[in-house]
């Protein structure tokens, strides 16, 4: 077995950061020492088989991105990233796990939905990888089949109170779902929009000729977000089950959230990239010479993008401050502008919803810390270790400890990244465009190891198809 030694750098967890080395001893973590140390002999470093000199740099538990869309079939397409080239971008990126979602369609077994998600991502991953299970039609077999699920690893599932037609839950439907949550300690997961009067205030728009991308951030307002938020914590608090919100947006939202986490419910939250840094304003109202008023198109996502006049992306770094949400995770469902996003063309409501961003996460929310939104601990707590704790891999991964996977990343805080699709920039995901051009980091990827194996190092990837293993993981380690 290869055994690894990372030293000279500042070893951060979540509650604080100390001068440390870590010696790696096949997949796992063996021994983290305080510098100079002679617990092991010594010379350790002329007896290990690879040095990594991480002088000046931050060692930080692999990046867990716990919301991702791999092929994920949507609005008449699938998102252009298979597992092979997701996962590889988001090595690129610091992020050593992902947590994709397994679909069961409607008039679909929940297990062959399950079924078919292992057999696109076995074999292609470059990182490790476990499932979330979406539940498309909510029926007794089904709800049966969700009984079954924590035995598969598979221990949390997401309901959407969107997408009538498509993966819509009724009320009656969630409560019967929030059920089997409570009875097997699942954590469910919401998409919570209003979706059928969404649909409405978007065939209105339509119809009064207000077919930009602009307008599907219009027609998906914040009222529907905080209504729909409003109410499935209501129905988690009537069935006793855990909930964790996905993607939230508007503040609004995070004011029940945080109301309803005042009254000592098991009620979780997570906001994204996007969310912190781009607007309805700038980015859904974008023009350009090639695109016209279509550009907006590469920010369509859901839930929306928000006002910037109404302060919506401040609210979210304050929230994640006062961990009233709790992760930052992508929502990475990426399409590209040709062939793809322009479906929509003459009509938002046919653009597929998604953006690309699992491969910047780590790098983003390093510039948070630049400008002070959140501390450097906060960082690595936000991206890996509540992860970690939120899904059932806490202690194999989120920490830099004895016996956990050998998940690292070294992060050199005097680099320089420069986000994009450009040349000289970065940009591995499988996309014609990047949502993120121009962003400029100060912060840089300097190395990844995953379980053990370098995979990114001085600018060359490493690592191969099929590095990935699944990850069966356990119920919840952050419930109350």
């Amino acid at each position: 077995m290869t055994t690894t030694l990372i030293t000279g750098g500042t070893v951060v967890s979540a509650t604080g950061r100390a001068e440390a080395d870590v010696l790696i001893d096949g997949e796992t973590i063996a021994a983290v020492l305080a510098p100079g140390s002679l617990l092991l002999g010594t010379d350790v470093a002329a007896s290990v088989d690879n040095v990594v000199d991480a002088t000046g740099k931050y060692v930080i538990p692999g990046g867990i991105d716990a919301h991702t869309h791999m092929q994920l079939p949507f609005g008449g397409t699938e998102a252009s990233d298979t597992f092979e080239t997701g996962t590889r971008a988001a090595a690129w990126g610091g992020t050593t796990s992902i947590v994709d979602f397994a679909v069961q369609t409607y008039g679909q077994r929940v297990q062959d939905g399950l079924a078919a998600w292992h057999e696109k991502a076995a074999g292609n991953c470059a990182i490790d990888y476990g499932f979330h299970q979406i539940i498309g039609d909510v029926n007794e077999a089904s709800l049966e089949a969700m009984r079954t699920l924590p035995d598969e690893g598979i221990s949390s599932f997401k309901l959407f109170m969107a997408y009538p037609g498509v993966f819509y839950s009724d009320d009656a439907q969630i409560l019967k779902a929030m059920q089997v949550s409570r009875d097997t300690g699942m954590l469910t997961m919401m998409h919570a929009e209003n979706g059928p009067a969404i649909d409405v205030l978007a065939a209105q728009l339509f119809e009064q000729g207000k077919t930009d991308p602009y307008y599907h951030g219009i027609a998906r307002a914040w009222e529907m977000e905080e209504e729909a938020t409003h109410r499935a914590i209501m129905l988690a608090k009537l069935t006793g089950a855990p909930l964790y919100v996905v993607h939230v947006s508007a503040k609004q939202a995070v004011e029940q959230l945080a109301w309803a986490r005042d009254k000592g419910q098991n009620v979780y939250g997570e906001t994204c990239p996007q969310y912190l840094y781009l607007s309805l304003e700038e980015q859904l109202g974008a023009s350009s010479e090639q695109w016209g008023r279509f550009e907006g198109a590469k920010w369509v996502c859901s839930t929306p993008l928000r006002s910037r006049e109404d302060r919506h992306q401040d609210a979210m770094w304050q929230a994640l401050r006062t961990n009233d949400l709790q992760m930052v995770s992508t929502d990475h469902c990426p399409f590209c502008m040709k062939d793809q996003k322009e479906l929509g063309l003459g009509d938002f409501r046919k653009i597929p919803n998604g953006i690309g961003s699992v491969e910047h996460r780590m790098d983003l929310m390093y510039q948070g810390v630049v400008s002070g939104e959140i501390t450097l601990e906060r960082w690595v707590e936000l991206t890996s270790t509540t992860p970690a704790r939120m899904f059932g891999l806490y202690g194999r991964k989120g920490v830099i400890q004895p016996g956990a996977d050998g998940d690292i990343v070294v992060y050199d805080p005097n680099g320089h990244t420069s986000i994009g699709y450009g040349e000289g920039r970065t940009h591995h995901m499988n996309m014609d465009h990047s949502a993120w051009e121009g962003f400029e980091v100060d912060g840089h990827v300097d190395t990844v190891i995953s379980r053990g194996k370098v995979i990114v190092d001085g600018g060359q990837y490493l690592g191969s198809k099929g590095d990935g293993r699944f990850l069966k993981r356990g119920l919840s380690q952050y419930l109350v």
